[in-house]
């Protein structure tokens, strides 16, 4: 049976395969694949956590640019639902779960327009 080694237990290249193994997965959204990393130096993982760390920045930041976007959106949005009879915003959220299909779920809804995660998250 093999166990696995702690990350102290590792040495520098198999820490940075673990490492390149996440930060793409961060840039892409998906395990890197069909990319055999046995013969890279630590230099050639160097050079991937460079480029790799600007694809996850770029991504980020159209991310929020997209959360952004989708806050103004679904704000509009509540604003017509209310100027066409919903009594409350309340009510708008109600009717929004509904055309949605959230069932009522506040962070699937979120999933489902594009809006940040707990945007409904009431601060206490």
């Amino acid at each position: 049976m093999q166990e696995f080694k702690t990350w102290e237990e590792m040495s520098d290249l198999e820490q940075a395969q673990c490492q390149y193994w996440d930060m793409y997965k961060d840039a892409y959204g998906v395990r890197p694949r069909g990319i055999d990393t046995s013969t890279w130096t630590l230099e050639d993982f160097h050079t991937e956590f460079v480029e790799l760390g600007a694809v996850i920045n770029r991504e980020e930041a159209n991310r929020k640019e997209s959360e952004h976007t989708a806050a103004h959106e679904f704000e509009m949005r509540i604003q017509s639902i209310l100027a066409c009879g919903a009594k409350d915003r309340e009510m708008a959220l109600r009717w929004i779960h509904e055309a949605e299909g959230s069932n009522g779920d506040d962070e699937f809804l979120c999933y489902l327009v594009g809006l940040p995660y707990q945007y409904f998250r009431k601060v206490a």
